[in-house]
Order: structure tokens, then C-alpha cells, then sequence
């Protein structure tokens, strides 16, 4: 029975404490929301078109690094300590999730306008200016009178 009193102490103290302790160069949530972001980009950007990151010596440790005027010590205490707080760093990875999510949309209209773009200068000249989609590059030349 003192074993089982014993055991059940140990469990509610080490629960009420935290696992990992904050580090001594904490960084803002923001910042490290930000540092999730870009490593997750630069993943993907590796898992792509791994030769571009080489070609540009880009390493991606080292890039966050000095992007960020952290050194490896901070950058891990910092992954470690929210982490350890799942509903915490699940929230922030969702801030990361729609932060990707909003650039991919941006990406994908910019893509959009330059097929429509390229579309426009193949084009005859009289059938430009009768298009709705006309872009600056292509206004009809009476506007512009």
C-alpha cells in the first residue's frame, strides 16, 4: 500500500511540472511560427528541386540560423520546449498550415495570370484589344487616347 500512496505522489508532482524547462533565449511564439514556416518551405523547396537549394549552397539549418541570429542550442531548446506543450504547438502549426495555405493561393493566381499572359501575346493584335481580359500590357489602343 506505501508503494501504491508512493507511486501515486510521484505521478502528481512530475504532472504538475513542466517537462522541458523554458529556455534561457526564449523566442516569441510569432518568431517561432515564423521559423516553422520557412523550414517547412524550404523542405518542400528540397523535396522539389533539391538540386536548387545545392546549387545556391542554401543548407537549411544554417539558412534559419542566420536568418534568425540564432545558433543550434537556441533553435533546439526553443523546437523542444513547444513541443512539449502539444495543444500549443498544434495551434501553431495550424498558424503555419494557413500562413503556407495563403502563399500557395497567391502563387497559384500569379501562375494564373502569366498562362493568361502568355495566352494574350500569342494573340493577333486586333484580337487582343477585344478580349475581356486584357492586362495593362495589352489595353486597347483607342483607351489609351
Amino acid at each position: 500500500m506505501r508503494k501504491f500512496i508512493f507511486l501515486i505522489v510521484l505521478i502528481a508532482i512530475s504532472c504538475n511540472e513542466s517537462p522541458v524547462p523554458e529556455p534561457d533565449n526564449l523566442l516569441e511564439e510569432d518568431v517561432m511560427i515564423d521559423i516553422l514556416f520557412d523550414t517547412a518551405l524550404l523542405q518542400a523547396s528540397e523535396a522539389y528541386m533539391p538540386q536548387k537549394l545545392t546549387d545556391n549552397k542554401i543548407r537549411i539549418k544554417n539558412y534559419i540560423y542566420s536568418k534568425y541570429e540564432i545558433d543550434s542550442a537556441t533553435y533546439y531548446q526553443n523546437q523542444r520546449y513547444y513541443a512539449s506543450d502539444f495543444k500549443r504547438y498544434k495551434r501553431m502549426y495550424k498558424k503555419v498550415s494557413e500562413k503556407l495555405e495563403k502563399l500557395k493561393t497567391e502563387t497559384d493566381t500569379l501562375v494564373t495570370r502569366e498562362k493568361e499572359n502568355e495566352v494574350l501575346e500569342k494573340l493577333p493584335a486586333r484580337e487582343r484589344k477585344f478580349t475581356g481580359t486584357a492586362s495593362t500590357k495589352h489595353q486597347d489602343t483607342l483607351s489609351s487616347q
